[in-house]
C-alpha cells in the first residue's frame, strides 16, 4: 500500500465526505463560466450542433445571422457577482441567442446549452432583417462580372473585366413595402492602385435579391472620366495603418487577467465580445482604499449603433445611408491589431470568436486587446477603420474614444479644376476626377452605469446667470448651479451644446461624509446632431440621432438604438420608438444613451488616406469619492 493511500485510509469518513464534497464544488465553480462571457468556441459549436440537430437542421440553405449569449437577467448577474460561490455557487442557465434563415423566414432561437435543447422558436415578422453573412456579401459581389450587360458596360469603357471589384452596399427603406433582403453593388477599378476604393466606376446601378441571389434591376446612366491611378497608393513603408496614440503606454504598471476578467491598478471590470457591438466592457467596479472595497460604476458599456449617411441625393448614392453595427457588425468587422503599432509592445491580445454564416466557429485573431491601460478594438467597416478605446484612469475616470481613419468613398466627375464646376456636387474636389463626398459618423454607445448600485437619478445641473443687485458689491451678475432631476424619460432626452450644464449620474441613496450624493458626470462628446429633415427616411430609421443624449430605464431588451432588425428598418424599432412611453427614471436602474458625431467635409488632404479623426467623451467621478483616489 503506497503512502498516500494509506492517508486516506486514515482521515474519518466524515472529513473525506466533506473534503470531496469542497472538490466537487470547487470543480463546479471553476467550470461556470462568468454570465457575461462570449460564447466559447465549443459553445457556438454546440449551439450549432442543437440547432442542426432539429427540425430547422433539415430545410437546406439554413443561415446563421446571429449568435451570442442570450442577455441573462441583470438581477442574477448581480447576485452571481455578490454571493460567496466558495459556499453558495449560483447557476445561470447557459443559453444562446441565435437568429438564422430559413425558407425566407427569420428565426429567433433561444438555445440552452445545458439541457442541450431550442427552448424558444419565434418567427420574426416586423419590418428589418438581420444582418448579412459574409457569404451573402462576397457572392453579391461576384453576379455583375458574369452579367452579360455589366460586361458590355465594362466593355464601352474601355476596361478589363479581370481588374474588376465589386462592393456590396446595404440600401435601406424609403416608404416602400419591404418584402424581399437586397443590396445594390457598385463596382471599383483595380488597375494601377493597391486602392480599391480610388477608382469607382460611376454610373452604373446593380440591384440583387439576396434571397435568391439574383440581379433584378440594372441600369447604366452615364459614363464618366475613370479617376488616375497616380497618387492614390495610401500604404507606407512601415504599416498600412497611421500609428494612434502613445496613451495606452503604461507597460511599468502591471496589470492580471483571469479568463475575461481583468484587474488593473483600482480597477477590476469583464471584457466580452460579440459580432455586433464588438468589444464590451461589464461590471467594472473601483477599489475605494477609504472604505476599503470595491465600488460599482458601470455595469455595460459598448457601441450600439452607427448612422453614416452620405450626403449624395443621386441615384447611385442616396441609399449610403449605413447603420454599421446593425448592418454589418463592428466584431465581424474586427481588425487584427498590429503590436507597436495600434498598441505597445507590452500589450496583451484576445481573439474574438463568433458563428459563420453555417454556425460553425470563426476565430478573430487578436481582435481585442486584453489591455494595457487601453482596452482596444479596430474595426475595419468596408472603406473605414474605426478605433474603439475604453481607457481606465487610476482617478476613476473612464474615457471613451474613436478614431477614425481609412479611405473616403470617392464619386467619379468630370471635372478636374474646381472652376470648371457649374452644376451641385456633394462633396470636395480633392484629386483629378475626384470628389470625396460629404457625410456623417454617429456612433452611438449604450452606457449602463450603477453608481455604487443599480438605483440612479440623471441630473441636468444647469449653469445658469443671476444678478448680483443687492449683493453689497458692484458686481452685475455671475452664474450659479440649477440642479434639475429628469423624472420621465422625456426629461432625459438631451440637445448638448445650447446651454452650459453639468450631465450627472448619481445615486440619491448614498452620500459622502459632507452630505453630497456620490455619482460621476458625463463629459460630453463634441455636440453633433444629425442636419437631416425629420421626415427623411434615412433619418426616421436613426431618429435617436436629433438628440446626443437619452435617459432610459433598464431593460435587458433594449440593446441596440436602431433596432434589433437594423437593414432596411423602418424607424418603429429602437430607441427614439422605447423612449416615447415616457418612464419614469428617477432613483432607479438607468441607461444613458451618448451620440459620438462627426460630420465630415473632405479636404484634400483626406485624400488618398485620411489622417485620423478623434471623438470620445468621459465619465468621470462627481463625489463618488471622499478625496482624490490619486492622493
Amino acid at each position: 500500500m503506497t503512502k498516500s493511500r494509506f492517508i486516506n485510509k486514515a482521515i474519518p469518513m466524515i472529513v473525506q465526505y466533506l473534503i470531496l464534497t469542497l472538490f466537487l464544488r470547487l470543480n463546479i465553480i471553476n467550470s461556470l463560466p462568468h454570465p457575461l462571457d462570449p460564447l466559447s468556441p465549443a459553445e457556438i459549436n454546440n449551439t450549432r450542433d442543437i440547432v442542426q440537430g432539429s427540425y430547422l437542421g433539415a430545410i437546406p440553405n439554413l443561415t446563421y445571422h446571429f449568435v451570442d449569449v442570450e442577455e441573462p437577467d441583470k438581477k442574477h448577474v448581480l447576485e452571481w457577482l455578490s454571493s460567496n460561490t466558495k459556499e453558495k455557487p449560483i447557476i445561470i442557465p447557459r443559453q444562446a441567442k441565435v437568429v438564422v434563415r430559413a425558407k425566407s423566414e427569420t428565426h429567433e432561437l433561444v438555445v440552452d446549452l445545458t439541457k442541450r435543447s431550442i427552448v424558444s422558436d419565434k418567427i420574426y415578422t416586423g419590418h428589418g432583417y438581420p444582418p448579412f453573412t459574409f457569404n451573402e456579401l462576397f457572392q453579391a459581389t461576384k453576379l455583375p462580372l458574369t452579367y452579360p450587360k455589366f460586361k458590355e458596360s465594362i466593355a464601352k469603357r474601355g476596361l478589363n473585366l479581370s481588374e474588376v471589384s465589386c462592393v456590396p452596399f446595404t440600401i435601406g427603406w424609403y416608404g416602400e413595402k419591404i418584402t424581399r433582403r437586397a443590396l445594390k453593388v457598385s463596382c471599383f477599378y483595380r488597375g494601377g492602385s493597391v486602392n480599391v476604393w480610388a477608382r469607382p466606376i460611376e454610373g452604373i446601378i446593380v440591384l440583387v435579391d439576396v434571397d435568391s441571389m439574383q440581379i433584378t434591376m440594372y441600369n447604366d446612366r452615364y459614363i464618366a472620366p475613370l479617376p488616375k491611378a497616380e497618387g492614390t497608393d495610401f500604404q507606407s513603408s512601415s504599416s498600412s495603418r497611421s500609428k494612434t496614440s502613445a496613451s495606452c503606454d503604461v507597460s511599468d504598471i502591471g496589470f492580471s487577467i483571469n479568463g475575461n476578467k481583468v484587474k488593473w491598478a483600482n480597477w477590476v471590470f469583464h471584457v466580452g465580445f460579440n459580432a455586433r457591438a464588438g468589444m464590451i466592457i461589464s461590471t467594472a467596479s473601483i477599489f475605494d482604499a477609504k472604505r476599503n472595497k470595491y465600488r460599482s460604476v458601470l455595469y455595460r458599456g459598448h457601441v450600439s449603433e452607427t448612422f453614416v449617411p452620405y450626403m449624395d441625393p443621386t441615384e447611385e448614392w442616396y441609399f449610403r445611408t449605413f447603420m454599421d453595427a446593425g448592418e454589418f457588425g463592428f466584431g465581424r468587422s474586427a481588425d487584427t491589431l498590429q503590436p507597436s503599432v495600434d498598441c505597445p509592445s507590452s500589450a496583451l491580445y484576445m481573439d474574438g470568436y463568433m458563428a459563420g454564416p453555417n454556425g460553425e466557429v470563426q476565430q478573430i485573431r487578436n481582435g481585442e486587446p486584453e489591455l494595457t491601460l487601453v482596452v482596444r478594438m479596430v474595426a475595419t467597416v468596408g472603406n473605414y477603420d474605426y478605433v474603439l478605446d475604453w481607457e481606465f484612469l487610476r482617478s476613476g475616470s473612464i474615457k471613451v474614444g474613436v478614431d477614425l481613419t481609412g479611405i473616403m468613398e470617392i464619386k467619379a466627375v468630370p471635372y478636374t479644376q474646381k472652376s470648371q464646376i457649374e452644376e451641385r456636387v456633394f462633396g470636395t474636389l480633392v484629386a483629378e476626377n475626384t470628389i470625396a463626398n460629404y457625410h456623417d459618423h454617429h456612433l452611438t454607445y449604450y452606457i449602463d452605469l450603477d453608481i455604487d448600485d443599480n438605483s440612479n437619478s440623471f441630473i441636468n445641473a444647469k449653469l445658469q446667470r443671476a444678478t448680483a443687485i443687492g449683493s453689497g458689491t458692484p458686481r452685475k451678475s455671475y452664474w450659479t448651479v440649477v440642479r434639475e432631476t429628469a423624472k420621465r424619460e422625456a426629461e432625459g432626452r438631451i440637445r448638448l451644446g445650447l446651454e452650459p450644464a453639468e450631465l450627472l449620474i448619481v445615486n440619491p441613496n448614498k452620500r459622502t461624509k459632507q452630505g453630497n450624493e456620490v455619482g460621476y458626470r458625463l463629459i460630453g462628446a463634441q455636440p453633433v446632431t444629425s442636419l437631416l429633415s425629420d421626415d427623411d427616411y434615412p433619418q426616421r430609421r436613426a431618429s435617436y440621432t436629433k438628440y446626443q443624449l437619452w435617459v432610459t430605464p433598464y431593460n435587458r431588451s433594449e440593446r441596440w438604438a436602431g433596432g434589433f432588425y437594423a437593414d432596411r428598418s423602418s424607424g418603429d424599432d429602437g430607441l427614439a420608438v422605447w423612449s416615447q412611453r415616457n418612464r419614469e427614471i428617477e432613483n432607479t436602474d438607468i441607461v444613458l444613451w451618448h451620440t459620438v458625431g462627426i460630420h465630415h467635409v473632405p479636404y484634400q488632404e483626406d485624400f488618398p488616406a485620411m489622417p485620423t479623426i478623434h471623438g470620445g467623451f468621459e465619465l468621470r467621478p462627481a463625489n463618488f469619492f471622499e478625496s482624490s483616489p490619486l492622493l
